[in-house]
């Protein structure tokens, strides 16, 4: 589990097909510190078993089912990603309960930059539309963000210079990709109910 508060800003050094799956390895330094084998750190929302971890780098394996549904299978040499490792006990949680599932993939519509802020929308497919709800919590690339404005087919957020500094936001352009994760309150209740009305 996770926050959506992101640690670090790493850093693609490869990616290696292995078959249907691929192994990419991650330039990194803070979220290798206490990390150990096996741990679960997120990349760009993605939540991926760390292994072969060293003090400036990890690697992880991302199967054919996480490469389809994320965009982790466009990743490429260079390309900056958010990293942040899983929570503790004694960690503050500072976002919302992100799992690191990916639900879908959205769209970067637009950045209007406001000088010290930035409004960014963001489309969604219809399948999760029903999760979203203005004023309520996204993760956008693992970022835990708040729903600013809300329409049929698109959501915005509003974006501080210390999330636009420390994630990769500021490096995306217009029509690239996102990995969005709803928030899982929202689908317990829907799953709930689903089974309350069977009865």
């Amino acid at each position: 589990m996770f926050t959506g508060i992101i640690e670090e800003l790493g850093k693609v050094r490869s990616v290696e097909e292995r078959g249907d799956n691929a192994r990419i390895v991650i330039e990194a330094h803070t979220v290798v510190e206490g990390t150990n084998q096996g741990d679960s750190i997120a990349v760009n929302g993605v939540c991926l078993t760390a292994l072969d971890l060293h003090p400036d780098s990890f690697a992880a394996d991302v199967s054919k089912e996480t490469l389809s549904r994320s965009t982790l299978g466009s990743l490429k040499p260079g390309v900056a990603v958010n990293l942040e490792r899983s929570v503790t006990p004694a960690t503050r949680l500072g976002g919302h309960i992100v799992q690191g599932h990916v639900d879908a993939r959205g769209e970067l519509l637009s950045v209007e930059d406001h000088g010290e802020s930035w409004t960014v929308r963001f489309r969604f497919p219809r399948e999760v539309a029903r999760y979203l709800v203005f004023k309520g919590s996204v993760a956008v690339e693992g970022i835990s963000l708040t729903i600013a404005e809300l329409a049929d087919d698109y959501f915005e957020v509003a974006i501080i210079p210390k999330t636009w500094e420390v994630t990769n936001l500021s490096r995306l352009q217009v029509g690239d990709p996102v990995n969005l994760e709803v928030d899982v309150i929202g689908k317990y209740v829907e799953r709930l109910l689903a089974f309350r009305t069977l009865d």
